[in-house]
Protein backbone atom coordinates (compact mmCIF):
# COMPACT_ATOMS: atom_id res chain seq x y z
CA UNK A 1 0.00 0.00 0.00
CA UNK A 2 2.76 2.39 1.15
CA UNK A 3 4.71 1.52 -2.07
CA UNK A 4 1.54 2.54 -4.38
CA UNK A 5 1.09 5.62 -2.74
CA UNK A 6 4.88 6.34 -3.25
CA UNK A 7 4.52 5.59 -7.31
CA UNK A 8 1.06 7.59 -7.21
CA UNK A 9 3.16 10.42 -6.11
CA UNK A 10 5.89 9.85 -8.02
CA UNK A 11 3.57 9.96 -11.13
CA UNK A 12 2.26 13.32 -10.42
CA UNK A 13 5.06 14.98 -9.79
CA UNK A 14 6.46 13.89 -12.53
CA UNK A 15 3.06 14.94 -14.69
CA UNK A 16 3.69 18.27 -12.80
CA UNK A 17 6.92 19.04 -13.50
CA UNK A 18 6.11 19.23 -17.76
CA UNK A 19 6.06 22.19 -18.70
CA UNK A 20 2.91 22.58 -20.88
CA UNK A 21 2.59 24.94 -24.18
CA UNK A 22 1.19 27.71 -23.61
CA UNK A 23 -2.21 26.33 -26.08
CA UNK A 24 -3.01 23.99 -24.06
CA UNK A 25 -5.80 24.17 -21.35
CA UNK A 26 -6.14 28.00 -20.93
CA UNK A 27 -8.98 28.10 -18.70
CA UNK A 28 -8.95 30.35 -15.36
CA UNK A 29 -10.05 29.90 -12.00
CA UNK A 30 -13.88 31.54 -11.41
CA UNK A 31 -14.40 34.67 -9.75
CA UNK A 32 -16.03 35.60 -6.45
CA UNK A 33 -18.60 37.68 -9.26
CA UNK A 34 -19.16 34.29 -10.56
CA UNK A 35 -19.29 32.40 -8.42
CA UNK A 36 -22.02 34.40 -6.34
CA UNK A 37 -23.96 34.24 -10.03
CA UNK A 38 -23.70 31.30 -10.14
CA UNK A 39 -24.29 30.27 -6.62
CA UNK A 40 -26.63 27.61 -7.41
CA UNK A 41 -24.41 25.72 -9.78
CA UNK A 42 -21.94 25.70 -7.17
CA UNK A 43 -24.64 23.99 -4.51
CA UNK A 44 -25.59 20.96 -7.29
CA UNK A 45 -23.97 17.72 -5.51
CA UNK A 46 -25.10 15.59 -8.62
CA UNK A 47 -24.72 15.84 -12.19
CA UNK A 48 -27.62 16.76 -14.56
CA UNK A 49 -29.67 14.92 -16.56
CA UNK A 50 -29.10 14.56 -20.39
CA UNK A 51 -32.52 16.18 -21.63
CA UNK A 52 -34.00 13.30 -23.83
CA UNK A 53 -34.52 15.90 -26.64
CA UNK A 54 -30.65 16.74 -27.06
CA UNK A 55 -29.49 12.82 -26.07
CA UNK A 56 -31.51 11.60 -29.51
CA UNK A 57 -30.61 14.84 -31.32
CA UNK A 58 -26.67 14.05 -30.34
CA UNK A 59 -26.62 10.42 -31.39
CA UNK A 60 -28.58 10.80 -34.50
CA UNK A 61 -26.39 14.09 -35.93
CA UNK A 62 -23.26 12.20 -34.58
CA UNK A 63 -24.59 8.94 -36.90
CA UNK A 64 -25.61 11.41 -39.98
CA UNK A 65 -21.97 13.31 -39.73
CA UNK A 66 -20.01 9.69 -39.05
CA UNK A 67 -21.95 8.61 -42.24
CA UNK A 68 -21.29 11.50 -44.29
CA UNK A 69 -17.26 11.74 -43.58
CA UNK A 70 -17.22 8.34 -43.91
CA UNK A 71 -15.41 8.98 -48.03
CA UNK A 72 -13.37 11.99 -45.65
CA UNK A 73 -11.91 9.43 -43.14
CA UNK A 74 -11.09 7.04 -45.96
CA UNK A 75 -9.39 9.97 -47.85
CA UNK A 76 -7.59 10.47 -44.60
CA UNK A 77 -6.42 6.75 -44.22
CA UNK A 78 -5.40 6.80 -48.09
CA UNK A 79 -3.26 10.17 -47.31
CA UNK A 80 -1.69 8.54 -44.04
CA UNK A 81 -1.24 5.52 -45.78
CA UNK A 82 0.78 6.58 -48.70
CA UNK A 83 2.74 9.14 -46.53
CA UNK A 84 3.91 6.76 -44.27
CA UNK A 85 5.25 4.89 -46.91
CA UNK A 86 6.70 7.60 -48.75
CA UNK A 87 8.25 9.15 -45.40
CA UNK A 88 8.89 6.41 -43.08
CA UNK A 89 9.10 8.12 -39.84
CA UNK A 90 5.87 9.53 -40.52
CA UNK A 91 4.11 6.02 -40.61
CA UNK A 92 1.74 5.29 -37.71
CA UNK A 93 -1.83 4.45 -37.21
CA UNK A 94 -4.34 7.42 -38.16
CA UNK A 95 -6.24 7.58 -35.14
CA UNK A 96 -4.85 7.63 -31.17
CA UNK A 97 -6.75 8.38 -27.79
CA UNK A 98 -6.20 9.81 -24.38
CA UNK A 99 -8.30 9.19 -21.71
CA UNK A 100 -10.38 12.85 -20.82
CA UNK A 101 -13.25 13.38 -18.54
CA UNK A 102 -16.71 14.12 -19.31
CA UNK A 103 -19.36 14.53 -16.60
CA UNK A 104 -17.12 13.07 -14.09
CA UNK A 105 -16.46 10.13 -16.28
CA UNK A 106 -13.47 8.75 -17.83
CA UNK A 107 -13.20 7.68 -21.41
CA UNK A 108 -11.46 7.14 -24.49
CA UNK A 109 -11.06 10.70 -26.48
CA UNK A 110 -10.33 9.43 -29.95
CA UNK A 111 -8.44 12.06 -32.23
CA UNK A 112 -6.64 11.78 -35.50
CA UNK A 113 -2.81 11.49 -35.37
CA UNK A 114 -1.34 14.52 -35.67
CA UNK A 115 2.36 14.13 -35.03
CA UNK A 116 5.01 11.44 -35.80
CA UNK A 117 5.31 8.25 -33.87
CA UNK A 118 9.21 9.08 -32.36
CA UNK A 119 7.49 12.42 -30.68
CA UNK A 120 5.02 10.33 -28.81
CA UNK A 121 6.28 9.24 -25.39
CA UNK A 122 5.47 5.61 -25.61
CA UNK A 123 5.26 4.63 -21.93
CA UNK A 124 2.69 7.77 -21.58
CA UNK A 125 0.54 6.56 -24.57
CA UNK A 126 0.41 3.10 -22.70
CA UNK A 127 -1.03 4.97 -20.02
CA UNK A 128 -3.65 7.11 -22.24
CA UNK A 129 -1.86 10.10 -21.12
CA UNK A 130 -2.65 13.29 -22.66
CA UNK A 131 1.40 14.24 -21.96
CA UNK A 132 2.29 11.72 -24.84
CA UNK A 133 1.22 13.80 -27.17
CA UNK A 134 1.92 17.45 -25.61
CA UNK A 135 4.59 17.79 -29.05
CA UNK A 136 1.12 18.37 -31.09
CA UNK A 137 1.98 22.36 -31.05
CA UNK A 138 5.68 21.48 -32.21
CA UNK A 139 6.03 22.33 -36.52
CA UNK A 140 9.00 19.53 -36.16
CA UNK A 141 6.81 16.71 -35.02
CA UNK A 142 3.59 16.78 -37.27
CA UNK A 143 3.03 14.97 -40.32
CA UNK A 144 2.07 16.77 -43.43
CA UNK A 145 -1.19 15.03 -42.93
CA UNK A 146 -1.41 16.50 -39.23
CA UNK A 147 -0.88 20.23 -40.44
CA UNK A 148 -4.00 19.56 -42.84
CA UNK A 149 -6.01 17.92 -40.78
CA UNK A 150 -5.42 20.53 -37.83
CA UNK A 151 -6.20 23.15 -39.85
CA UNK A 152 -9.67 22.41 -40.72
CA UNK A 153 -10.51 20.67 -37.24
CA UNK A 154 -10.41 17.21 -38.88
CA UNK A 155 -8.81 15.77 -36.12
CA UNK A 156 -11.77 15.82 -34.33
CA UNK A 157 -14.16 13.61 -36.45
CA UNK A 158 -13.36 10.23 -34.17
CA UNK A 159 -15.24 12.03 -31.31
CA UNK A 160 -18.57 11.68 -33.30
CA UNK A 161 -18.28 8.40 -32.97
CA UNK A 162 -17.94 9.48 -28.72
CA UNK A 163 -20.97 11.15 -29.04
CA UNK A 164 -22.61 7.79 -30.79
CA UNK A 165 -21.08 6.08 -27.73
CA UNK A 166 -22.94 8.56 -24.90
CA UNK A 167 -19.34 9.50 -23.89
CA UNK A 168 -19.87 13.51 -25.03
CA UNK A 169 -22.69 15.35 -26.63
CA UNK A 170 -22.35 17.57 -29.95
CA UNK A 171 -22.28 21.09 -27.73
CA UNK A 172 -21.12 20.93 -24.33
CA UNK A 173 -17.51 22.25 -22.14
CA UNK A 174 -14.77 20.54 -23.80
CA UNK A 175 -13.94 17.30 -22.19
CA UNK A 176 -10.58 17.52 -20.84
CA UNK A 177 -7.57 15.12 -19.90
CA UNK A 178 -7.80 13.65 -16.48
CA UNK A 179 -5.10 16.11 -14.91
CA UNK A 180 -6.37 19.27 -16.53
CA UNK A 181 -9.91 18.34 -15.48
CA UNK A 182 -8.03 17.89 -12.02
CA UNK A 183 -6.53 21.07 -11.95
CA UNK A 184 -9.84 22.72 -13.31
CA UNK A 185 -11.47 21.39 -10.17
CA UNK A 186 -8.94 22.66 -7.94
CA UNK A 187 -9.12 25.89 -9.61
CA UNK A 188 -12.88 25.71 -8.22
CA UNK A 189 -14.29 24.83 -11.47
CA UNK A 190 -17.40 22.79 -11.38
CA UNK A 191 -18.89 22.87 -14.92
CA UNK A 192 -17.11 19.96 -16.16
CA UNK A 193 -18.39 17.91 -13.86
CA UNK A 194 -22.02 18.57 -14.37
CA UNK A 195 -22.89 17.94 -17.84
CA UNK A 196 -21.13 15.74 -20.88
CA UNK A 197 -18.44 17.16 -22.65
CA UNK A 198 -19.00 18.80 -25.84
CA UNK A 199 -17.29 18.81 -29.20
CA UNK A 200 -18.31 22.60 -29.31
CA UNK A 201 -18.43 24.83 -26.01
CA UNK A 202 -20.00 27.76 -25.84
CA UNK A 203 -16.77 29.31 -24.97
CA UNK A 204 -14.79 26.82 -27.10
CA UNK A 205 -16.38 28.20 -30.42
CA UNK A 206 -14.46 32.03 -29.32
CA UNK A 207 -11.70 30.28 -29.99
CA UNK A 208 -8.81 32.93 -31.98
CA UNK A 209 -10.28 35.63 -29.39
CA UNK A 210 -9.78 36.94 -26.46
CA UNK A 211 -12.77 35.76 -25.09
CA UNK A 212 -11.44 32.25 -25.77
CA UNK A 213 -10.84 30.22 -22.10
CA UNK A 214 -13.00 32.73 -19.87
CA UNK A 215 -15.17 30.29 -17.53
CA UNK A 216 -18.05 32.28 -17.75
CA UNK A 217 -19.17 30.55 -20.79
CA UNK A 218 -19.12 27.53 -19.51
CA UNK A 219 -21.01 28.14 -16.49
CA UNK A 220 -23.64 30.61 -18.69
CA UNK A 221 -24.31 27.38 -21.09
CA UNK A 222 -24.84 24.80 -17.56
CA UNK A 223 -27.06 27.77 -16.02
CA UNK A 224 -29.23 27.77 -19.13
CA UNK A 225 -28.71 23.65 -19.50
CA UNK A 226 -30.98 23.53 -15.98
CA UNK A 227 -33.46 26.95 -16.78
CA UNK A 228 -34.35 26.28 -20.41
CA UNK A 229 -36.87 23.53 -21.33
CA UNK A 230 -35.17 20.79 -23.32
CA UNK A 231 -36.26 22.60 -27.31
CA UNK A 232 -34.96 26.12 -25.70
CA UNK A 233 -31.42 24.22 -24.70
CA UNK A 234 -31.91 22.46 -28.81
CA UNK A 235 -32.38 25.65 -30.11
CA UNK A 236 -29.17 27.52 -28.25
CA UNK A 237 -27.19 24.02 -28.78
CA UNK A 238 -27.91 24.99 -32.43
CA UNK A 239 -26.79 28.69 -32.47
CA UNK A 240 -23.55 27.05 -31.10
CA UNK A 241 -22.98 24.54 -33.98
CA UNK A 242 -23.39 27.46 -36.49
CA UNK A 243 -20.71 29.73 -34.46
CA UNK A 244 -18.53 26.28 -34.66
CA UNK A 245 -18.62 26.08 -38.52
CA UNK A 246 -17.90 29.32 -38.67
CA UNK A 247 -14.94 28.75 -36.94
CA UNK A 248 -14.32 25.90 -38.92
CA UNK A 249 -14.77 27.47 -42.20
CA UNK A 250 -12.38 30.16 -41.08
CA UNK A 251 -9.63 27.50 -41.47
CA UNK A 252 -7.26 28.35 -38.32
CA UNK A 253 -6.84 25.23 -36.39
CA UNK A 254 -3.33 25.36 -34.46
Amino acid sequence: MHSRICSIFIEKHMISSFAEPKEAFPYKPPTEELKSKYKELFELKEPLRVPFPKLIFDKILAFLILTCCLPIIILLFLFNLFEGILIPENRGPLFFYYNAVSRGKVFKKYKVRLIKEKFINKELQAKGDWHAFMNEWNPEARTYLGKFVKKFYLDEIPQFYNILKGDMSVVGPRPIAIHHYERDLEQGNIARSLVRGGLLGYGHVRKGTPEFGKPEYEYEYVYRYLHYSPFRLLLLDLYIIGKGIVVIAKAKGL
